[in-house]
């Protein structure tokens, strides 16, 4: 069975994973309200997910973000 030669460091170890660029999330606009969301995610302004309400939320909320 394989074993390590020696333990090697978190500093090690974590160098080699941080080597990777991390890229700018992806934004797409709301169909419904029009406000910018992340794909695949429920919008946060008016509820609404794959063009149905699924998170109701209340009309006062509505009104107010709506201006």
């Amino acid at each position: 069975m394989a074993v390590p030669k020696g333990k090697i460091s978190k500093a090690r170890r974590n160098s080699r994973k941080a080597n990777w660029k991390v890229s700018t999330p992806s934004i797409v606009e709301c169909p419904n309200c029009h406000e910018m969301k992340k794909p695949h995610i429920v919008c946060k302004k008016c509820g609404h997910y794959d063009g149905k309400e699924v998170v109701v939320m209340n009309k006062e909320e509505k009104k107010t973000e709506q201006k």
